[in-house]
């Protein structure tokens, strides 16, 4: 009677572990794709960055020209992947490159899922819909995931190195007009809280008191700055947050 029950469990042993590795290898074979995805999409935009700068050496040095040359985007391509794509992020010298979306009716749906909507990681980098697409927001917040391999937020934990910021302390976000630019002026561990619903950013008391928050110490950033935050989970601190703060330099 024991040898059954030893056999009977014995095989279910197996069977869960094959179901387990199974799984596992589905988990991996669905984030590389998404992860392509991704990869595809910065390869394209690295080309037309290219393309963009050569065209910038041969024709008329107009207003308009220079407008459009400056927007290595082709947004038009993106929003037939993903109408919801309203923008681009990236840190030169760094993997951070990448579309932003908003979903229409759901905070929290591009956080596990990429813009061509297949869920799992590595989700998107998005937005909320309490901040507005043109980033006049005094405090856009602009989340990721925090990935092993760097890809997302993953290379944010590289800041945490002052030489490292200095180095890297440039951020661009295209939109389909404008080219904004900011400056990375600072980093800290904060709570879990979410911040744009626990200040009130049109007062200036509150967006001074968020400033005092993350323990500002830069003259030049005020309650009447424009800054994009990245936000990013920490693993070993699951109730903590990673922030990078922004602040911007330029608009064009």
């Amino acid at each position: 009677m024991k040898s059954g029950i030893r056999k009977i469990l014995y095989i279910l042993c197996i069977i869960g572990a094959g179901l387990c590795i199974g799984f596992l290898a589905y988990y991996y074979v669905r984030l590389q794709e998404n992860k392509k995805i991704y990869e595809d999409l910065q390869s394209q935009t690295e080309t037309e960055a290219s393309i963009s700068a050569e065209t910038e050496e041969k024709t008329a040095d107009t207003e308009e020209s220079k407008k459009k040359l400056e927007i290595p985007v082709n947004f038009e391509e993106l929003w037939q992947i993903n109408p919801e794509i309203y923008a681009w992020i990236e840190i030169p010298g760094t993997s951070i490159a990448y579309p932003i979306v908003q979903s229409a009716s759901d905070n929290s749906y591009y956080l596990n899922h990429t813009i061509e909507g297949i869920a799992g990681y590595p989700g998107s980098i998005y937005t909320e819909g309490v901040n507005a697409k043109d980033f006049q927001d005094f405090n856009t917040l602009i989340y990721g995931h925090d990935m092993e391999d760097g890809s997302m937020f993953g290379d944010l934990d590289q800041f945490r190195n002052g030489d490292y910021l200095k180095e890297h302390e440039t951020l661009i976000i295209y939109t389909p007009e404008h080219k904004l630019t900011y400056r990375i002026f600072m980093t800290v561990t904060y709570d879990d809280r979410h911040i744009i619903g626990s200040y009130d950013f049109s007062e200036k008391e509150e967006r001074e008191a968020y400033l005092a928050s993350i323990g500002n110490m830069d003259p030049d950033v005020t309650a009447d700055s424009k800054l994009v935050t990245l936000s990013t989970c920490i693993a070993s601190q699951p109730t903590n947050r990673f922030l990078v703060e922004a602040v911007l330099i330029n608009e064009e």
